[in-house]
């Protein structure tokens, strides 16, 4: 197939057109032209936010909400509009039901602190995926190892898909929270969300997802899901790293104690007694991360004025190549082959372990992942200690996944 040919997509999508619009992928690497599919560990930057982030800090730059002069003026300007930029992305009612943070394992761990902790005692269960990320993970076992709290685990089928019948019966009247992954980071299987929250709901029970991955390919849309917490990461959205930011139902900020102390998230001190902030400042203590968060703004802004069925359509037909492509050699092993998944393909080869296979196709310019991807009850459910992982971006071409084989052909060649 002719690379011209390849690059053909069922909708108006032109991937070409958005990958000119990252300068970091013209570049080489060990002389070969960049292939960059390790997108779910972080993206590459357009330039429209590279050019809020040099803006912010060259032109625009003071401290957000109490000064009184222009500048400051300017970017607390800036940085609420930010703010409504992620309200709009996840279509929540308002702009107040959204929290910055550092990323989502801040945004998973705000909630674990300050709604979930106050509430569980010993006993009390909460209802994970086998799927999840350590992110959302830890804060759980915190929550265990500190007030007795129970962590009941999903369980999947083969094919990396959630066993809904298993996940029914693990919700009880002990159950405080489900917190589960939207997409999977290593597999790339999408849950059901709608669906399980329903279930969950009918039962009096609050969910959680962590969007890390959901929403770089969904774009979810919380008002429709009826979800209670939602968790995104600015770097995975073609945003700055260090800026996040988590939605919650305006019902449940209202009775959320405080994450952090320190200033903004007050309304006011005395030597005796402090009272706080509405959200969502109370739960935005000290200086905020002020450029990070406007170039998030600028990433979604970006992500919202493109055609979102066509580039959704343009990653389907990506992922769907990439398992052409590998079934076409019986020493490749892909996890996780669910119908329902986003653009992430982890797999083992035969002879080689995920960390020799990444080292040897970096030199063939290919950026890949290898590791447990912080997913090790995953990985403890393949029976396996690692996968290579290659993860696609709206940047990403069938030429990129010939590339990939190539570049697997020749690792190969070396280990067979």
């Amino acid at each position: 197939m002719s690379a011209d040919a390849a690059l053909k997509t069922p909708l108006a999508f032109d991937p070409l057109k958005v990958r000119a619009e990252f300068p970091i992928l013209a570049r080489e690497v060990y002389g070969k032209p960049l292939v960059y599919l390790d997108n779910a560990a972080s993206a590459q930057k357009p330039e429209a936010v590279l050019e809020a982030l040099r803006r912010g800090y060259a032109e625009e730059y003071a401290n957000v909400h109490r000064g009184l002069h222009f500048l400051s003026n300017r970017s607390t300007e800036r940085y609420e509009a930010a703010r409504a930029s992620i309200a709009r992305f996840l279509n929540a009612e308002r702009a107040e039901e959204i929290i910055f943070t550092s990323g989502s394992t801040d945004a998973l761990n705000l909630v674990a602190s300050s709604w979930a902790e106050p509430r569980i005692k010993a006993g009390d269960e909460i209802v994970l995926t086998i799927l999840e990320h350590h992110s959302n993970i830890v804060p759980w076992h915190y929550l265990r190892e500190r007030h007795g709290a129970v962590l009941k685990w999903a369980p999947i089928h083969d094919d990396g898909s959630l066993d809904m019948e298993a996940f029914e019966k693990l919700l009880t009247d002990r159950t405080k929270l489900v917190a589960i992954t939207h997409m999977s980071n290593a597999l790339g299987t999408i849950l059901p969300a709608k669906e399980l929250i329903a279930m969950a709901h009918a039962r009096g029970i609050p969910v959680l997802l962590d969007g890390s991955q959901g929403a770089v390919h969904l774009r979810p849309d919380v008002r429709d899901l009826d979800v209670d917490f939602y968790a995104i990461t600015g770097h995975k959205l073609y945003g700055p790293s260090g800026i996040g930011a988590l939605y919650a139902k305006r019902e449940h900020l209202d009775a959320m104690r405080p994450y952090r102390g320190g200033g903004e998230m007050i309304r006011e001190v005395t030597m005796e007694t402090v009272t706080y902030a509405d959200p969502p400042h109370r739960f935005e203590a000290g200086t905020p991360p002020i450029v990070q968060a406007i170039g998030l703004g600028a990433a979604l802004d970006w992500m919202m004025a493109l055609d979102w069925p066509a580039a959704q359509a343009h990653e389907a037909d990506l992922i769907a190549y990439a398992h052409e492509r590998f079934g076409q050699f019986n020493w490749l092993h892909p996890l996780g082959t669910t119908a329902e998944k986003g653009a992430i393909l982890s797999f083992t080869m035969d002879g080689a372990h995920p960390h020799d296979i990444s080292t040897f196709i970096d030199r063939q310019g290919v950026a890949v992942r290898a590791g447990h991807h912080c997913a090790q009850p995953l990985m403890d459910r393949y029976d396996v200690p690692a996968t290579t992982r290659a993860s696609f971006a709206l940047y990403n071409t069938r030429e990129d996944v010939d590339r990939l084989m190539d570049a697997l052909l020749k690792c190969r060649e070396l280990f067979a």
